[in-house]
This record gives C-alpha cells, sequence and structure tokens, in this order.
C-alpha cells in the first residue's frame, strides 16, 4: 500500500505532466535538445536533360536546426548546402521549414516560413494545415489523393517514416525520417527523367 505521501507525489507529478503540453510534444523523428545546428552529409546522384543520359554523383550538407520553440511543439529549418558536384552549376535546394508536434510533421508553405515560424510563438495550438502539408507522423500510415493524378503515402515501420508523394507523369518526392536521427533521405524529381536527384544521409550528425 502506498503511504499518503506517495500518493501526493505522484498526484502532483501527474499533475504536473497534465500542466506541461511542452512534455508532450517531442516528436520520435525529429526532436531536438538545443538550437544548435545538427550537420550530416547526404550522397548520391542527380540527373537531368541537361546533364545527359547518365546519372552524376552529388553530395550536399544538410543542416537541422531547431528555429522556434512552442507549448505545443517545434519549428525547424533544414538547409542543403552543396559539397561536391560534378557541373559548373552547382544544384540548388530549397530549405525545408517544417513545424513539429508530438504526432506530426507539418511542411510550412507560406513564402515566408520564418515570419510564419515568429507569428506562431504565442499560440496554445498548432494552426490548421491542408493534408498535402503533412510530411510525417509518429505512428501508423494515411494515404491520401491530391487530385486524380497524384498521390501521397506516409507509412511509420518499426524505426522508420517514409513519405512519399507520385504524380502519373512521374514527379516525386520522397522523405525518410529515422527515429532518433532525423531526416536520412531527401530525393525529388520532374518528369521521365527530366530532372532530380536522390540523397541518402551517409554520416552521423555533429554539433
Amino acid at each position: 500500500m502506498w503511504g499518503s505521501r506517495s500518493v501526493l507525489a505522484f498526484a502532483a507529478a501527474a499533475l504536473l505532466w497534465t500542466e506541461s503540453p511542452r512534455a508532450l510534444a517531442k516528436h520520435p523523428f525529429l526532436s531536438a535538445s538545443s538550437d544548435g545546428r545538427v550537420l550530416a552529409t547526404f550522397s548520391g546522384t542527380e540527373w537531368s536533360d541537361e546533364l545527359g543520359p547518365k546519372e552524376l554523383p552529388l553530395s550536399v550538407r544538410v543542416a537541422t536546426q531547431r528555429i522556434g520553440t512552442f507549448a505545443w511543439g517545434d519549428a525547424f529549418r533544414i538547409t542543403f548546402e552543396p559539397v561536391a558536384v560534378q557541373t559548373s552549376k552547382p544544384r540548388v535546394i530549397a530549405p525545408l521549414y517544417l513545424l513539429v508536434t508530438d504526432k506530426e510533421i507539418i511542411r510550412i508553405s507560406a513564402d515566408k516560413p520564418e515570419d510564419t515560424v515568429a507569428q506562431l510563438k504565442d499560440k496554445k495550438e498548432p494552426p490548421q494545415f491542408a493534408q498535402s502539408e503533412l510530411y510525417g507522423l509518429s505512428q501508423g500510415q494515411k494515404t491520401y489523393k491530391e487530385t486524380a493524378l497524384t498521390v501521397a503515402k506516409i507509412v511509420v515501420k518499426g524505426d522508420r517514416c517514409r513519405y512519399s508523394w507520385n504524380h502519373k507523369s512521374g514527379h516525386f518526392l520522397t522523405l525518410e525520417w529515422q527515429r532518433g536521427v532525423g531526416l536520412v533521405e531527401f530525393s525529388q524529381g520532374r518528369g521521365a527523367k527530366a530532372d532530380g536527384y536522390r540523397l541518402k544521409r551517409g554520416v552521423m550528425p555533429v554539433r
């Protein structure tokens, strides 16, 4: 049997847990203990009509950084900096801006994403979002069609969460997350090999 002090201590801890939404807002596939940049090298190949019939090696430095902390979750920026290319014109990959709750990873699609992050500072709940902006889950799976020509699917299996979006024309986008690590694959393409790349994480994150 518990004594009265144990019961009171347990009740106090339970109350603290329910009143502290930050304790519930850590996503298993994308989280951070500080605002420092986490760096990793992603390697793979790129292709385009301009490059010719062969795929060429491509490496980028990927920096993941928490840029906002809220009562319900966090905001992250993931940038892609060219490291090694075999062309005279380095590929430019736009940064990803993401909102993360304990259950979801959500892409910020606004034209000025950092302004959006600043506007969310005092919000007590995460903003509403379109299902097309959902890039990750903490568990389970989800499939949805944006149009008659496109389908997106998110599947959590073991320590991985995989997001895949495909268009019947050949356009595609793939992101894969690893539990406790973060982004481990980022790939996208346009048309029937008209332009695109596949990149996978090759080095564990360092501070």
